[in-house]
């Protein structure tokens, strides 16, 4: 098993006892990861892949049925971006931003 599916399957175990919110804001933690990383590929790709499992998580869990749409825009966005494309012209930064709101509400939650 590689690294990324032990991700993957670690992560499972406890990501329905997430709420929406805490969710999206631990995907918004490796989009920042991915962000800082820009020049260190290893952990660049990384931070991608375990951010990517996340939505992954995220989309399958049957409580965000009405969401999933929004869900996985955000997920084609941020894949595009990981890829340097600008076909959205949305950035890591952008999305950086967007997941800070998630960051917060999180932590405001504790």
């Amino acid at each position: 098993m590689n690294p990324e599916s032990e991700h993957l399957e670690s992560a499972r175990a406890s990501w329905a006892k997430f709420s929406l919110v805490e969710q999206m804001a631990n995907i918004g933690s490796e989009v920042g990861r991915a962000l800082r990383a820009k020049d260190n590929q290893t952990r660049y790709w990384g931070a991608v892949v375990r951010a990517l499992d996340l939505f992954y998580l995220t989309i399958e869990d049957p409580r965000w049925k009405g969401r999933r749409r929004e869900i996985l825009r955000v997920r084609e966005l941020f894949a595009a971006a990981a890829l340097g494309s600008d076909e959205f012209k949305t950035s890591l930064q952008d999305l950086d931003r967007y997941f800070d709101c998630f960051i917060w509400l999180a932590r405001s939650d504790r």
